[in-house]
C-alpha cells in the first residue's frame, strides 16, 4: 500500500464507515514492516538464552521505556550476555495481527565496548568543542564568598562530608542547599539535570557543586551524558565539577566553570578561608598603614623644605621688593610727568608771548583806537561816515562817544 493509498485509506475510516480491527492490524504490519532493519542502542532489563533462541527485554539508557526483543537464532548473539549489560543491537520491527503485539527480531547483538563507549565521548568533546562549550571564554568566575552553595550528591556518600566538612571548617557560616540524587546509573542523569535547574532556578544559591568520590569508567558514564552537560553548560550559576576521577574524566569536567580533582578539593576552591582572609586582611591593614606613614612623613618633609625657603621664613619679602618696585616707578613716573610739565609750561609761555604780540589791546596799547558805530561794526573808511554821525571809540583803556565832522580831506586814490 503506497502513501497515497494510506492516506486515502484512513480518510475512508469515520464514524459511518469504521475500520475493521483486521484491517488496522495490517495496516500497522504494513507501516512496522517497512521500517526495515534498525540499530538500537539500551540496556538488558532481562535476557534468556536458548540452544536455538533469545527472549527478552531491552530498556531506554534515560527514560522508563522498554521493548520486547527475541531471535530464533543465536549465531550473532554473545552467550554471556546477563541483565545489565549496555548492547546494540540490530532489530527488524514486526508486528503479529493476531494478538496484536509488537515484538523486536533481533538479528545481531553485541556489548557496547569500553573502547567504542571511549570514542563516543571523544567525539562530544570534539562537539562541544566546536560549540565553544569548552572554552577558557565561555568560563563563569566563581564568586568570591557565595551567598549559599548548592551540591548535587549521593545521598550519605562520603563525597557529601567531605564538602560540608571541609567547607565549614573554612567558613564556619558558609550555608548549603544539598539535593541528593542517584549518581550512576540509568535514572541517574535525569535526577541529575533536575537538580542542576532547580538550583539555578535558586537566586539565593551563587554555585553548584556535583561531587562523587570516584569510581569506576563505567560507573562515571552519567557524568558524560550529552544531556547532562549540555544543562551544565547552560545553567547561568557557575558550575564546580568534583567527581574525583583523574583518569578518564567525565565530560562535566570539560564544560564545568571550574574542575576541582576531588570533593574536598571542590570546597577549598569555592570557599575562601577564614583564617587566611584575616591573615590577608591584618598584612593589608599593615600595608596600608605603612603607606600612610610614609606619605605622611615626605608630605612633612616637604613642608619643612617649603619652611625653610625665603619666601615662606619671611612672608613680607615679597611685599617689601614690590614695594620698592613700585617706589621707583612713582619716582620715575614724577620726573617724567615734571619734565613733561616743564617743557608744556615753556611752550605755553611761547604760546603767550605770541598771543600778546598778535593780541588787539597791544596795538590799542600801542596808541591805536578801533572806530564803530552804533551798531558795533568797525569803521574802516572815512568817506563812508556822514557828517554828525555818533561813533564810539574804543582805547587801550576805555570808550569815547564821538560825533564826526565834515572830513577836512577827501580820500584820494
Amino acid at each position: 500500500m503506497s502513501d497515497f493509498a494510506a492516506a486515502d485509506a484512513s480518510k475512508v475510516s469515520s464514524e459511518q464507515s469504521p475500520w475493521p480491527v483486521s484491517r488496522l492490524s495490517a495496516t500497522l504490519k504494513d507501516w512496522i514492516e517497512r521500517l526495515g532493519y534498525l540499530w538500537i542502542e539500551g540496556e538488558l532489563a532481562s535476557i534468556k538464552i536458548g540452544p536455538s533462541n533469545m527472549f527478552g527485554e531491552l530498556r531506554d539508557l534515560q527514560q522508563e521505556n522498554s521493548v520486547s526483543i527475541h531471535s530464533w537464532s543465536v549465531a550473532k548473539i554473545p552467550a554471556d550476555l546477563k541483565q545489565g549489560d549496555r548492547v546494540l543491537a540490530l532489530i527488524k520491527p514486526a508486528f503479529w495481527p493476531k494478538g496484536g503485539k509488537l515484538t523486536m527480531q533481533v538479528v545481531e547483538m553485541r556489548k557496547v565496548g569500553l573502547g567504542e563507549l571511549l570514542e563516543r565521548i571523544e567525539r562530544l568533546r570534539v562537539q562541544l568543542g566546536v560549540e565553544g562549550l569548552t572554552s577558557a571564554e565561555s568560563k563563569k568566575p566563581l564568586p568570591f564568598l557565595p551567598n549559599k552553595i548548592g551540591l548535587i550528591t549521593g545521598k550519605d556518600s562520603d563525597a557529601e562530608k567531605d564538602v560540608l566538612q571541609n567547607a565549614r571548617l573554612r567558613w564556619p557560616d558558609v550555608q548549603f542547599r544539598v539535593i541528593h540524587t542517584l549518581v550512576q546509573g540509568e535514572k541517574a542523569a535525569p535526577e541529575v539535570i533536575s537538580a542542576i535547574q532547580t538550583l539555578d532556578a535558586d537566586p539565593e544559591v551563587d554555585v553548584i557543586i556535583i561531587a562523587r568520590g570516584g569510581g569506576s569508567f563505567l560507573d562515571l558514564m552519567v557524568f558524560s551524558d550529552e544531556n547532562l552537560v549540555r544543562v551544565a553548560a547552560a545553567a547561568n550559576t557557575p558550575i564546580v565539577s568534583a567527581i574525583g576521577h583523574e583518569n578518564d574524566r567525565p565530560v562535566l569536567d570539560d564544560v564545568a566553570d571550574l574542575r576541582a580533582s576531588t570533593p574536598t578539593d571542590a570546597a577549598k576552591r569555592v570557599v575562601p578561608d577564614v583564617e587566611d582572609e584575616r591573615h590577608k586582611l591584618t598584612q593589608a591593614l599593615q600595608r596600608i598603614r605603612l603607606r600612610v606613614e610614609d606619605y605622611v612623613s615626605s608630605q612633612e618633609g616637604l613642608l619643612a623644605q617649603l619652611r625653610s625657603r625665603p619666601i615662606l621664613a619671611n612672608p613680607f619679602t615679597f611685599i617689601d621688593e614690590k614695594e620698592l618696585d613700585l617706589e621707583r616707578w612713582l619716582t620715575s613716573l614724577r620726573d617724567r610727568l615734571s619734565q613733561s610739565l616743564d617743557r608744556e609750561l615753556l611752550g605755553l609761555g611761547h604760546l603767550r608771548q605770541q598771543v600778546r604780540s598778535l593780541s588787539p589791546q597791544s596795538t590799542l596799547d600801542r596808541g591805536y583806537s578801533v572806530v564803530r558805530d552804533l551798531n558795533g561794526k568797525v569803521i574802516t573808511d572815512a568817506a563812508k561816515v556822514a557828517a554828525n554821525t555818533k561813533l564810539m571809540v574804543k582805547l587801550a583803556k576805555g570808550d569815547l562817544a564821538v560825533t564826526s565832522a565834515e572830513l577836512a580831506t577827501k580820500n584820494t586814490k
